[in-house]
């Protein structure tokens, strides 16, 4: 905010006052008593200094990448021959608005106290030995064998590889100092319903963290009017609370597929008799813990007497497994789980389709699993992303056709182990990260449809064959 009078004058006396020290020593202390005056209340980081992660979650135009170049900034002048970290969307973004914008690092440190700008190497050298560097998220590999003091994240929710990205950086904060107590890092974003934001938030990771909230009426001071003109027609509006105000919307609200379109089977109603059983899989590119792990969803058919045929979620689970094991697991949970009624073989069913994606690793498990005699069948997902496959099924969930268990512990709940599936699918795709159950449950549903054991009245616009005849029952991707 613009200073008062008052602490005009006061950097003026000060100035005045100092005005035999050497100009860098004056200019840095200029600037850092002229930030301690107009910094707002959400820019201020706490005095104790207490914190591993300072999160400022605010609107757009609330001053975050104002407060962010003072916070690095600082830093890298008050500790010499320190190294510190940058890191935004893309390249174009370190450069046009964390080092080179209105409010970048190059306009916010005194020109004296900078020695070099190196605009391809994206680096800032101050005179005292310090350098800030800066590195595009979208290329996540580039951290590794880098070394930091502390970091700055610009716009985190925009990242594309959010998770590579937010956990290679945590790697790089391992400089230690004697003169800085705690190596830390400050993250800036307009806050979007993700799962790494929405830990952060909740103290599950980044160790110590300080939330700031603000919204861009916070700042309306250094803002034009027609701006606020402009976000009236957001006001009261989802978007609006997020964009405007900060707030995290409702991770479970935020996606395609709404969290209240599923429905819910009572604990204490028996599970109904199966027509047939459906295990869905998306493996995983690489057993690597950075790249999606595998998913796997299990879905029983059965007859509701409201609602006709249904399906309902009997299991779940995602976890980064070797080639061997995923082969060993799927053979194992063919051959001895059964599912239904009250789990005994002759109430229960086995499943009668493993559906897998015939991608990377898959390809040969397909093979391999079809070898050793399996129900498996390959699934090609054709030209469709993965946004207009969800689109695709949606209307079978929005019409009440899939069930997910309820937690008997807590009425009106999903249970325990299917709250992962729900969370993710139902912020698809604002989540970030990982979407393995996103692609598990998309393929189950339209192999369902296609065969005919789910169907539309009236008939969606055909994006493949579907089975007229509902006694037929096929798999239109056999291989």
């Amino acid at each position: 905010m613009p200073l008062s009078a008052e602490h005009e004058e006061i950097l003026k006396k000060f100035a005045k006052s100092h005005a035999h020290w050497p100009k860098p020593q004056l200019d840095a202390a200029i600037w850092q008593i002229k930030w301690k005056l107009q910094a707002l209340p959400h820019q201020r980081e706490p005095e104790d200094g207490e914190y591993d992660t300072f999160l400022m979650l605010a609107g757009r135009g609330s001053g975050k990448t104002h407060t962010a170049s003072h916070w690095i900034g600082i830093r890298a002048w008050k500790y010499d021959n320190t190294r510190w970290l940058v890191t935004a969307p893309t390249s174009n973004d370190i450069r046009a608005t964390c080092f080179e914008g209105d409010s970048g690092l190059l306009n916010i440190i005194p020109q004296s106290l900078i020695r070099d700008y190196n605009k391809s190497l994206f680096e800032i050298t101050l005179t005292n030995g310090s350098i800030i560097q800066g590195i595009p998220a979208s290329e996540p590999e580039r951290y590794r064998g880098k070394q930091y003091h502390g970091a700055w994240f610009d716009e985190l929710c925009a990242f594309d590889y959010l998770d590579e990205a937010y956990d290679g950086v945590q790697f790089t904060l391992r400089l230690k100092d004697p003169r800085i107590p705690r190596v830390q890092q400050i993250i800036t974003t307009t806050p979007k319903p993700k799962e790494l934001i929405v830990d952060l938030n909740e103290g599950k990771v980044g160790g110590d963290v300080y939330v700031a909230n603000a919204s861009s009426y916070d700042n309306r001071a250094n803002l034009s009017e027609t701006f606020f003109k402009q976000l009236e027609t957001y006001d009261g509006t989802d978007i609006g609370r997020q964009e405007i105000y900060g707030e995290i919307l409702d991770p479970e609200s935020a996606g395609i597929i709404k969290r209240k379109m599923f429905k819910m089977w009572p604990a204490n109603k028996p599970t109904p008799t199966l027509e047939y059983v459906i295990a869905s899989y998306d493996p995983a590119t690489s057993e690597k813990t950075h790249n999606d792990p595998t998913a796997c969803e299990v879905w029983g058919v059965f007859e509701d007497t409201d609602r006709g045929t249904c399906i309902m979620l009997l299991d779940c689970w995602d976890n980064h497994l070797s080639y061997p094991e995923l082969r060993r697991k799927v053979i194992d949970d063919f051959k001895e789980v059964v599912y239904g009624a009250d789990n005994t073989f002759a109430k229960g069913r086995k499943a009668d389709l493993i559906l897998m994606e015939d991608k990377s690793a898959g390809i040969s498990l397909i093979q391999e699993l079809q070898g050793a005699g399996l129900p498996v069948r390959a699934y090609n997902p054709g030209k469709a992303d993965k946004v207009q496959r969800m689109n695709i099924v949606a209307p079978l969930i929005a019409k009440g056709k899939v069930y997910v268990p309820e937690d008997p512990d807590k009425p009106g709940e999903v249970a325990p182990w299917a709250k992962r599936f729900i969370r993710q699918v139902c912020s698809f795709p604002e989540s970030g990260g990982h979407d393995d159950y996103v692609d598990a449950l998309s393929q189950a549903l339209r192999v369902l449809r296609d065969s005919g054991w789910l169907q539309l009245d009236p008939l969606p616009a055909r994006d493949y064959d579907y089975a007229d005849d509902r006694k037929q029952r096929y798999n239109p991707y056999a291989v």
